[in-house]
């Protein structure tokens, strides 16, 4: 339950407004070119992790390919990258809030949560996976609810007359018939390729946390079944939790109704017309951000506990409390929801924006250096003359260049992903 709710965080309940807003219903081809990045990358990383199994990850793969200093930058840019996210999980539950309380301070809530998951993750790993057991429940029944009821309104709207009254209609705005969304106000790319490509950012930064299910499978057992039953059920995430619910979102709610002031999903269940559901799906996505802000935490905490272990950061990060958790860790990962606190006051209306892009960076460069280590990491063994590997990339080299050009075409767009 936990990995399959590890799929869903704000990227999807919150970016996919601003994505959204970007490129119109062309986002759908701006998450097709993220889910094939993020699969390239699992495909590379996974190759390399049953090849070399370590605890060191993607970091050691890159300082042994390519150099002790690109292996240090990989580390640290991935790390901060995450650290930041935790801030941007947390400005998102603070814009969940203004749905009851439109006046209360963004920072005041994000220094009450953030209060609250801290001292979850200060004890003990049992507490943290109960926690997370039943916030991934949440989140996965109601989003697996919302598909069944939005794929039963837009089935049953495709199938009446234009102009008959569609069921969903969106608020204050166009009835939403079927598919006519898709076409209407501007067309299917309202904002040209140029929209597209500026929204593959909010996609990626959907994707991420992929990279580790790769690493997990590769140091699995029999790591060339595990990475295939990894893929496979990833591939499902990506199309269930993603594409199709946007998918849905897109034909309910007309495109340019679309926002971050609001989740997509809330303005789909106010279209939707049933009493109570947009403050119920709110409390879901909720619940969704604080269980991604949750699992954020207790991975950058362990990351810079190992960091610590491996001689990379100072020894202190590296101790354990009486209850075996690694508090100094925790408190220095928990930088990015200061972060997020001081953005929430200076930039209120921009902060979520801007936290997710300036988080997307260091975890978008990790990714575009593992496609790098990876072509490497085939020329040596090819020079070398060295045995098959047990689990291979299809493809070498064309799907490893195409992650890399795809991943550096993105991350060019993310100096204008910023309204």
């Amino acid at each position: 339950m936990i990995a399959i709710g590890g799929a869903i965080g704000t990227g999807l309940f919150l970016g996919s407004g601003f994505a959204i807003g970007l490129a119109g219903p062309g986002v759908l081809v701006s998450y097709v070119i993220g889910a094939l990045i993020a699969l390239l990358l699992m495909g590379c990383l996974a190759e390399m992790t049953v090849a070399h199994p370590t605890s060191g990850s993607f970091g050691a793969y890159a300082e042994h390919y390519i150099g002790p200093l690109t292996g240090y930058l990989v580390r640290y840019a991935y790390w901060t990258g995450n650290v930041l996210a935790v801030g941007t999980e947390v400005t998102a539950i603070a814009l969940y809030m203004h749905f009851w309380f439109p006046s209360l301070p963004g920072w005041l809530s994000i220094v009450g949560f953030s209060a609250l998951l801290i001292a979850v993750n200060a004890r003990s790993v049992n507490v943290f996976g109960a926690v997370e057991y039943w916030f991934s429940a949440i989140k996965v029944t109601a989003i697996v609810l919302f598909i069944v009821l939005a794929s039963f309104i837009v089935l049953r709207a495709s199938g009446a007359q234009a102009g008959a009254g569609g069921a969903a209609a969106a608020v204050g705005a166009v009835a939403a018939v079927g598919f006519h969304n898709y076409t209407a106000y501007g067309g299917f790319l309202p904002k040209g390729v140029w929209g597209v490509w500026v929204a593959v950012i909010i996609a990626i930064f959907s994707y991420f946390s992929v990279e580790m299910i790769a690493v997990a499978a590769g140091e699995a057992a029999q790591p060339e079944v595990a990475v295939s039953r990894a893929f496979r059920s990833t591939v499902f995430r990506l199309i269930l939790f993603y594409l199709l619910t946007l998918a849905l979102v897109l034909a309910i709610v007309p495109w340019t109704a679309a926002g971050i002031d609001e989740s997509p999903f809330v303005k789909v269940m106010r279209a939707l017309g049933v009493p109570g559901a947009a403050g119920i799906f709110n409390f879901v996505i909720l619940v969704a951000a604080l269980s991604a802000m949750n699992s954020q935490l207790y991975i950058t905490t362990r990351m810079m506990f190992s960091l610590s272990r491996a001689g990379h950061a100072p020894r202190r990060f590296g101790m354990l409390s009486r209850r075996g958790v690694p508090v100094q860790a925790l408190l220095l990962s928990s930088l990015g929801i200061a972060f997020a606190a001081v953005l929430s006051v200076v930039s209120p209306k921009s902060a979520y924006i801007l936290m997710v892009s300036i988080s997307a960076f260091g975890t978008m460069f990790a990714w575009l250096m593992i496609f790098i280590t990876h072509y490497r990491f085939r020329r040596e063994r090819s020079r070398a003359g060295a045995a098959p590997l047990p689990f291979r990339m299809s493809g070498y080299p064309a799907t490893t260049l195409l992650g890399a050009a795809l991943m550096g075409r993105g991350a060019r767009s993310s100096g204008t992903s910023v309204a």
